[in-house]
């Protein structure tokens, strides 16, 4: 009490001093004597703060502490533009931080948090404004219990403060908050420019039948992840999960969602640790998986093989939106690191000067009796075909000469339906019937789900030089071949060793491809729609022949499953025929030909 009387007598005395100078005194000579003045109460007012700390008398008595308020509240109206006003405002906040742990009173609480965020407010540039909000944010999470309020404060350093000390905290803190209470994190720790990094984990899709499902897992970027099998427990089935490295996933997308079709029972996804994405797919019965990812945009793929069960087909959903955690017990777990493989399309992708072409390889002809496919063992017939027309939607696939490809192929597509029910018997259908955008892993998906026999993918080819046409007809394999690999690692913009993994790992994928019927199927397909073109055209419709390669649209189909190039739309004559609706109704017959002589040569081998 008798230091602050001498410390204001001291001021006072200073005070008169200063107005009894004369006039010329004025001017910058004031300016740093009023600095100087408000640097010694500034110094003082701590002193006697720091008295309070550890002056146990002194302390516990309220009204001492009061008294150090009022000495930085009269610093900062003395000069509420000085060098000391926001010091002194963010000392008013430690002060009643303090009194509110010693007297317990909330008022104190609430007079700390105000002054914090004066600090902030008033002086936004000042290097404690940061500090302030990380203050005020620490005491709305724990003291105030309001996760939402202690976000709001953390949100204004990321946005305001980037350079600021308190940015990584402020960071660390709303990763907690966005695993431990869904708040979303703010947009700008989800740019790949700042300190974070962090990849954005979009919706979950799924397709789901009595044995097969499909899930597709996107995300804003590349992503490393680990794939985790958990055998079953008790009641629980197996379960998959993959975590997602340095990843975030939106509250809104967090949804343990029950799913209850075929397959698949539930999903849940969530936010597993702060830089951590889990998602994990609970299912009837689990006999084999594999997993795969692709880019633009980079997504991974989950197929699952399981027993039948009694459900029906789902058709394809995005999971919806409430949030939820990821909970369950995790016993013997085999976990993976997933590869980082990438699949590029062979195809029309970019075309121009670094295009390569590959060299046809013609298919042999269709093999003799007494290689029997596993299909003509088991005497199954074909009741169900899909055909799919490539692109569509915001996809418009390759175009030349006004012509665009996703309208050429539906119109084929619209045009083979009707003759292969009509020469078969067979159920076909059309992955799509209107101008719209299915991505490529959803294709396969809606013939995996729907039980498809066969399944046919329509595009027409594109090339730099107007010179190439001809008919090509491919189906899903990798080659052994070194400068195939070369190429292949061109293509993919990868390495050769990934290239390598890559092999591996698709080759584990073909076993259950169908590969040898898929090759039958080419053969037939191709040379009935080769021949009867030619027919048509006077011989003039190039053969490509048979070709091999890791197209999005074929991996995973569990069918005999072919992609036909009919044509190259950037060569003249080409395109003027693929404008022509009686060429395209040719080409359709001939397809449906070449499918009914793929299905009569299976029954007749029998």
């Amino acid at each position: 009490m008798h230091r602050f009387f001498y410390t204001s007598l001291f001021s006072f005395l200073l005070l008169t001093l200063f107005c009894s100078l004369p006039a010329s005194a004025t001017g910058q000579d004031n300016i740093s004597r009023n600095t100087l003045s408000t640097k010694k109460q500034y110094q003082q007012a701590k002193f006697y703060y720091n008295e309070l700390q550890t002056n146990t008398t002194l302390g516990k008595n309220r009204e001492n502490w009061m008294r150090g308020v009022g000495n930085f509240r009269k610093i900062y109206l003395s000069g509420p533009k000085s060098d000391y006003a926001a010091p002194s405002l963010y000392m008013l906040g430690k002060m009643y931080l303090k009194m509110y742990r010693r007297f317990n009173n909330q008022v104190d609480l609430q007079e700390s948090i105000s002054y914090y965020h004066d600090v902030a407010a008033l002086f936004p540039d000042n290097n404690l404004a940061d500090d302030a909000l990380y203050a005020a944010g620490t005491l709305y999470l724990n003291k105030k219990n309001d996760p939402q309020r202690a976000a709001e404060a953390f949100n204004r350093i990321i946005s305001d403060h980037r350079n600021g000390d308190m940015y990584a905290n402020a960071a660390e803190s709303l990763k907690k908050l966005s695993k431990e209470h869904n708040i979303p994190l703010p947009a700008a720790m989800l740019r790949r420019t700042y300190l974070e990094n962090l990849t954005n984990v979009l919706p979950v899709k799924y397709w789901s039948s009595n044995n097969y499902t499909r899930v597709v897992i996107n995300a804003s970027g590349p992503v490393t992840y680990r794939e985790t099998l958990l055998e079953k427990d008790g009641n629980h089935p197996r379960r998959l999960y993959l975590d997602f490295q340095e990843s975030y996933i939106d509250p809104k997308f967090r949804a343990p969602v029950p799913i209850e079709d075929g397959l698949l029972k539930r999903i849940r996804t969530g936010q597993f640790t702060p830089e951590t994405v889990r998602v994990v797919l609970d299912i009837e019965s689990i006999s084999s998986y594999k997993i795969f990812s692709l880019p633009d945009p980079f997504r991974v793929v989950i197929d699952v093989r399981g027993e039948p069960t009694a459900q029906s087909v789902a058709p394809a959903k995005t999971l919806p939106e409430p949030p939820a955690a990821i909970g369950g017990k995790e016993n013997n777990p085999a976990k993976q690191e997933a590869a980082l493989i990438i699949l590029e399309d062979f195809k029309k992708k970019s075309v121009g000067a670094n295009a390569v072409t590959e060299v046809p390889v013609v298919e042999e002809p269709p093999a003799p009796k007494e290689a029997i496919s596993l299909a003509q063992q088991l005497g199954l017939g074909v009741r169900k075909i899909v055909i799919d027309p490539g692109h569509g939607g915001k996809d418009p696939g390759a175009s030349a000469f006004g012509l665009i490809e996703k309208d050429i192929v539906l119109q084929i597509a619209r045009k083979v339906a009707p003759r292969l029910r009509g020469l078969t018997g067979a159920e076909v259908i059309l992955t799509r019937d209107s101008d719209i955008f299915i991505p490529l892993e959803e294709r396969t998906a809606i013939a995996n789900t729907n039980d498809a026999d066969l399944f046919v993918s329509l595009h027409i080819n594109a090339h730099p030089s107007e010179k190439v046409h001809g008919l090509e007809t491919y189906y899903l394999n990798l080659s052994t071949n070194a400068e195939a690999m070369r190429v292949a690692a061109f293509e993919n913009a990868t390495s050769t060793h990934q290239m390598s993994d890559l092999q591996d790992i698709l080759s584990d994928i073909m076993k259950n491809s169908k590969i040898n019927e898929s090759s039958r199927l080419a053969g037939f397909v191709h040379n009935t729609l080769s021949d009867g073109i030619n027919d048509v055209q006077g011989k003039g419709f190039k053969n490509l022949g048979v070709k091999q390669a890791p197209f999005y649209v074929l991996i995973g189909a569990e069918m005999p499953a072919i992609l036909i190039e009919i044509g190259f739309i950037t060569n003249p004559n080409e395109s003027a025929l693929l404008n022509q609706d009686e060429f395209l109704s040719v080409v359709a017959e001939e397809i449906a030909k070449g499918i009914e002589s793929y299905v009569q040569s299976t029954h007749a081998s029998l």
